[in-house]
């Protein structure tokens, strides 16, 4: 009688309060950089945004209406903003600057960890096809996760045009093995991957230019030599656009936070060009992750680019590791003859903007574990007083 639905939890009041506030500091540091809030149902139609979604289909939780459509409980925030973008807002002049903060739904196949529902903070640049709607996006997730609290996090930067051009070139229209070794890179399954390509029927040197593409991770110097990896024009354009974005990222003054990273591969099928994920030590999932999406648009018949980054809220409480500290509520505790007092001073302070507990003292069973945690109480009953001032 207590389970719950596979992937479920139940959020606990400290956790719920460490929710609020960091979703509050990432609400505030998104605005200032003059982006609009708006959210959308969290029901859609499978029709329209669930096949557009990156999530696989057997991640997406359907019901039926009672008009025999199948529905979708919402699994991203991004295709449901460009259905909006995309009907509601196309007369709105472009770029789009939008922001969102609401739960999102994957089903699981097994009790993992993995949640079922979480929360995200992200945003939309609607409109933007330059470098510098690129940097901006960045520039802004950085700023929001060091504006909560946190310090140590890296961002990893990739171009998904780069792999997908490399690999292009090397095995041409073999789709299956490259699908394989994208699925490896996918993972991060390193060792798999350079077992795949030492049994692939291919010459000595593509094997060895293939292994090297693992190399290819660091910072702003990793540029020079993906330059002289790269094997056709497209690999050559998206080292531009990488040394471009970082150039614009010095100047917002967040590379510190940066790692290049050209193997970087994501679920999310949509992306087209840069794309990154963002990590915290000791966290052991992906915090944040974003990129640039400009065929999503296109689907819902609007020809725009887009770009943005969605927080996973949960983790990012997590990454945050917040103790519980001493609750900060005031304590009153009254009997019959003290409760008129109580009420009129409980009312005082919550005027002021306190939180406050307003108690009769038959109901606690024990009055010192009631004192304990509370940074301060007031006993108006008989011979009390004030406690843990």
């Amino acid at each position: 009688m207590f389970e719950k639905p596979l992937g479920m939890r139940d959020t606990l009041p400290f956790f719920y309060n460490q929710k609020s506030k960091a979703r509050k500091s990432l609400t505030e540091t998104i605005l200032s950089f003059g982006y609009s809030f708006m959210d959308t149902p969290i029901m859609e139609y499978h029709d329209t945004v669930g096949k557009v979604s990156a999530t696989l289909d057997q991640q997406l939780f359907k019901l039926l209406d009672q008009q025999g459509h199948t529905l979708v409980l919402r699994p991203d925030m991004t295709a449901p903003i460009a259905r909006v973008a995309a009907s509601q807002l196309k007369n709105t002049e472009f770029p789009l600057r939008l922001a969102y903060d609401g739960p999102v739904f994957r089903a699981q196949q097994t009790e993992g960890g993995k949640p079922a529902q979480f929360e995200q903070v992200g945003t939309e640049l609607i409109g933007d096809h330059s470098s510098y709607g690129d940097a901006e996006v960045i520039a802004l997730l950085v700023e929001s996760l060091k504006q909560t609290g946190l310090e140590d996090f890296v961002i990893t930067v990739g171009h998904i045009g780069y792999v997908k051009a490399f690999f292009s070139d090397l095995l041409g229209d073999d789709e299956d093995t490259t699908e394989t070794l994208l699925n490896y890179l996918y993972r991060k399954n390193y060792v798999g991957y350079k077992e795949a390509v030492k049994a692939l029927s291919v010459t000595a040197e593509k094997k060895n230019v293939l292994l090297q593409l693992l190399s290819l991770k660091g910072g702003g110097e990793i540029f020079e030599s993906s330059r002289s990896l790269a094997r056709n024009q497209l690999c050559m354009q998206a080292v531009n656009e990488l040394k471009q974005l970082y150039r614009l990222l010095e100047q917002y003054k967040v590379a510190e936070y940066i790692h290049f990273d050209l193997n970087l591969i994501s679920h999310m099928d949509y992306y087209t060009g840069i794309l990154f994920e963002g990590y915290a030590p000791h966290l052991g999932a992906m915090l944040c992750n974003g990129g640039r999406y400009d065929t999503l648009l296109p689907s819902f018949q609007l020809n725009a680019s887009a770009t943005g980054f969605a927080i996973h809220l949960e983790r990012l409480v997590e990454a945050l590791d917040v103790k519980e500290d001493q609750d900060p509520r005031i304590g009153i505790i009254v009997d019959d003859d003290s409760y008129s007092e109580g009420v009129a001073k409980a009312s005082k302070y919550r005027r002021e903007g306190l939180s406050v507990l307003l108690q009769h003292v038959d109901q606690i069973p024990d009055v010192h574990a009631f004192q304990k945690d509370l940074a301060r109480t007031v006993d108006l009953t008989k011979g009390g007083g004030e406690r843990n001032e």
